[in-house]
C-alpha cells in the first residue's frame, strides 16, 4: 500500500477496502501534482476502530511525512476536505494489530493556484516567472526586478520577468532536512522612488525543496531456458545505464538487454543536478518479474546498503555523482521470462560523513534517513537471457 502519486486527480483507499484492512498497516502515500498546481483531498468514507485515533488513524500532511506540519490526523466522524500550500501532500494510513474495519476511501485533484507567479523545479535551475501585467498593476516597472545577485540579469518579455536560477550560484542558499535539500532565493522588486518612497520593495522568496526519496527502476530480460513560500517540490533526477565492461565506456543501448547466465553486468547511476556538493551511492537493489510488484517475488542484491547477493560490487567512480556497481545474471532470472531491477539511490551533502552514503552497510531495521541525505527510487531493465545455444 501507498506509493508516490503524480496523476492530477485520483481516488486513495486502505488496503482491501471496502473490505476490512489488516492488522499492523503502515501505508504512505506521496500526491505531487504539476508545478503551480495545490492538492484538495476530500474524505468519502471513514470506518476505524478507535474514536481517540491512538490505534488505527489516517494523517494528513503539508508535503513530505516528515518534515511538513500535521494538517490534521482523524479515524471517525465527519468527511474532512484539506488543501495543500504547495503542489504536495502526503497521507499515511496506520493500524495496530487488533480490530479491523473497513477503513476510508478519499478523492483528490489538483487546482490551480494563479499565474502571478510560476515556479518548476527543474534538474539544474528554478525556472521563475512574474506577470509583468501583475507588476504595473502593482505599479512596479520590470526593469526593477533584480535576484540578490545583481549579476544574475532575468530575461524581460513583452509579458513576463524570467528567471532561470541556478541551484549552485547567484546567491541561492542550500538547506537540508529529513525529506528534501532545499534551494532559495529571494526575487526583489524595488519601488521607482528615490527621495520619496510611496509603496514598499517586495521580496518574493522562492525555492525548490528537491525530494531525497525517489526510485529508479531498470528493467532486463533473460533468454536460456529463461526469458528472461512560494515553494514547489521536485525530485533529483536520476537515471540508470547497462555497461558492457567495467570500464564504463560504453553504454548498452539495447532493449530488452539479452544476456548469458552468470554473465556480468556493470551499471551506474547518474544523478543530473547542477548542483556539486551532492554525492549519490546505491542503497537498495531488488529484482522482481512483475514491475509493478517487488515484494512477491524478491530477490535482493543490496539492502541498506549491506550486499545480499555474493557478485555484487561496486566500483571506484570519477564523480560523485556517479554510482557503478556490478553483479552476476543469476539463477533467479532462469525462471521468469523477464526480470526487472529496481533500486533505491541515496543523495547525500557531498563531505557529511555522518550520512549513510559514507557509512556504507548499516544494520539498521527501518530506514533511518538523517536530515543530510534524501532516497530516489528508479527502475531499469528489460533484462534476458539469450536464447539457447
Amino acid at each position: 500500500c501507498g506509493g508516490s502519486v503524480s496523476d492530477s486527480s485520483g481516488v486513495l483507499q486502505s488496503p482491501n477496502y471496502p473490505g476490512n484492512y489488516p492488522n499492523d498497516a503502515d501505508c504512505v502515500w506521496e500526491i505531487q501534482v504539476e508545478n503551480n498546481f495545490r492538492v484538495t483531498l476530500t474524505f468519502r468514507d471513514i470506518a476505524m476502530q478507535s474514536r481517540t485515533c491512538q490505534q488505527d488513524y489516517v494523517e494528513v500532511y503539508d508535503g513530505p511525512l516528515h518534515s511538513s506540519p500535521l494538517l490534521g490526523r482523524f479515524c471517525s466522524g465527519s468527511f474532512p476536505t484539506y488543501v495543500s500550500s504547495s503542489n504536495m501532500m502526503s497521507v499515511r494510513f496506520h493500524s495496530d494489530s487488533r480490530y479491523s474495519f473497513r477503513g476510508f476511501q478519499a478523492h483528490y485533484s489538483s487546482i490551480s493556484t494563479g499565474h502571478n507567479t510560476t515556479i518548476q523545479c527543474l534538474p539544474d535551475y528554478m525556472h521563475v516567472v512574474v506577470s509583468r501585467h501583475y507588476l504595473q498593476s502593482q505599479g512596479y516597472q520590470a526593469q526593477r526586478v533584480t535576484l540578490n545577485d545583481n549579476s544574475c540579469r532575468p530575461t524581460v518579455t513583452p509579458r513576463e520577468v524570467v528567471f532561470n536560477i541556478p541551484y549552485s550560484g547567484c546567491g541561492t542558499i542550500q538547506e537540508e532536512n529529513d525529506d528534501t535539500i532545499n534551494y532559495s532565493n529571494t526575487i526583489r522588486v524595488a519601488s521607482s522612488g528615490y527621495l520619496i518612497k510611496r509603496k514598499k520593495n517586495i521580496n518574493l522568496h522562492v525555492s525548490c525543496k528537491m525530494l531525497r526519496k525517489s526510485w529508479q527502476q531498470v528493467m532486463y530480460a533473460a533468454e536460456d531456458t529463461v526469458e528472461v513560500n512560494k515553494f514547489q517540490f521536485g525530485r533529483y533526477n536520476m537515471n540508470i545505464t547497462f555497461y558492457n565492461s567495467p570500464t564504463f565506456q560504453q553504454q548498452v543501448r539495447s532493449s530488452p538487454y539479452y544476456i548469458d547466465l552468470n554473465q556480468n553486468l556493470y551499471l551506474q547511476a547518474c544523478l543530473h543536478s547542477s548542483d556539486p556538493n551532492l554525492k549519490v551511492v546505491v542503497d537498495t537493489c531488488v529484482a522482481s518479474p512483475d514491475p509493478r510488484d517487488f515484494n512477491t517475488l524478491a530477490y535482493y542484491l543490496v539492502r541498506n546498503g549491506c550486499p545480499r547477493d555474493s557478485s555484487y560490487t561496486t566500483y571506484y567512480s570519477p564523480s560523485s555523482h556517479f554510482a557503478r556497481f556490478k553483479f552476476n545474471a543469476f539463477e533467479f532470472m532462469s525462471q521468469h521470462p523477464s526480470v526487472y531491477l529496481k533500486c533505491q539511490m541515496l543523495v547525500c551533502r557531498l563531505g557529511d560523513y555522518s550520512s549513510h552514503c559514507y557509512q556504507g552497510c548499516s544494520s539498521r531495521a527501518k530506514r533511518d534517513t538523517s536530515s543530510a541525505e534524501e532516497e530516489v527510487d528508479v527502475v531499469v531493465g528489460p533484462l534476458q537471457l539469450r536464447g539457447g545455444d
